[in-house]
């Protein structure tokens, strides 16, 4: 048996409970936990306004991300062996054990090999962020001397979107607090703005989720990148929407943590407490306003 955080229909709180193993699929890893991050998405399953949108049914396991140790091999995946640190996605929402456990199975085309150089436990900030952020940029195509905004610009995928953009030649701007202006210069940015600004900029990635207000900062024939959203932006001007979910690419992961160990991306740990006390890190991200993950380590 293992602990798991999971989602009861009948609860409003994650509640910890002991699970039967994952079976281990033949392209799958079994893995120890070290870290796993809590996303606004978990706090919302919990809480049951997730398990609507997902389409969610019983008891299923919360968590979408991880680093954590490979403990055993499927029959017929290559390129990990037992005992290798790595970080993955764990985006089976159904599953009845997902990545808030002490040990869980995840495909190993969702993982990538941890960096020598990147602490474990700080490197479990990076996937779904860094992933969704890149993602994100990948929409909008080569910098080409454009200009971008970043909304959100020191949220858990703004801060990476200006690292990555800047690092990719982007000339970026970061929309956040007058309060966050270092790290959003130290990430790249030439500039920050308090407030959304006219129609200056060639594009905007829309990490802060504000969709159609978002639109006003970009010029007639831009482009525009976010997430999912209840009320999605719609074109206008001639500006290109581009919804994005994050998807698993191994390949992409691999490099985003090489980043983070070089330097580029800041993985930004906003506290971390044991499993048995993740109550606490979900209300601090239900609550919103943090800067960093918040982890629950087993």
């Amino acid at each position: 048996m293992t602990l798991a955080l999971v989602s009861n229909p009948d609860t409003s709180a994650p509640t910890l409970q002991e699970a039967a193993p994952p079976p281990l699929g033949p392209t799958d890893l079994r893995v120890r936990v070290t870290a796993a991050p809590v996303e606004r998405v978990d706090t919302l399953i919990a809480a049951g306004p997730g398990r609507t949108i997902f389409g969610l049914t019983g008891t299923v396991g919360l968590g979408l991300s991880l680093t954590g140790v490979v403990t055993e091999t499927g029959a017929e995946t290559t390129g990990f062996s037992a005992g290798d640190p790595v970080a993955a996605l764990h985006l089976d929402f159904t599953a009845p054990v997902g990545a808030h456990a002490e040990e869980t199975v995840v495909p190993a085309a969702t993982a990538a090999p941890l960096p020598a150089a990147l602490d474990p436990v700080t490197a479990a900030c990076v996937p779904i962020g860094a992933l969704t952020a890149a993602l994100l940029l990948d929409h909008l195509g080569p910098a080409d001397g454009r200009t971008l905004l970043v909304t959100g610009a020191a949220g858990g995928v703004g801060g990476y979107a200006v690292a990555l953009a800047a690092h990719a030649g982007w000339t970026v701007t970061g929309l956040a607090r007058e309060s966050d202006r270092d790290f959003v210069l130290r990430a790249g940015a030439r500039g920050l703005v308090t407030e959304l600004p006219g129609p200056t900029f060639d594009a905007v990635v829309d990490g802060a989720v504000l969709h159609a207000a978002s639109l006003a900062a970009i010029r007639d024939g831009g482009s525009f990148a976010g997430v999912p959203s209840a009320s999605p932006a719609a074109s206008e001007r001639g500006i290109d929407i581009g919804i994005v979910s994050v998807e698993p690419n191994r390949t992409k992961l691999a490099e985003l943590l090489t980043l983070a160990a070089n330097g580029v991306l800041e993985p930004r740990v906003a506290g971390r407490v044991p499993l048995t006390d993740a109550a606490t890190a979900y209300d601090k991200v239900a609550g919103g306003a943090q800067r960093g993950r918040w982890l629950l380590l087993p």
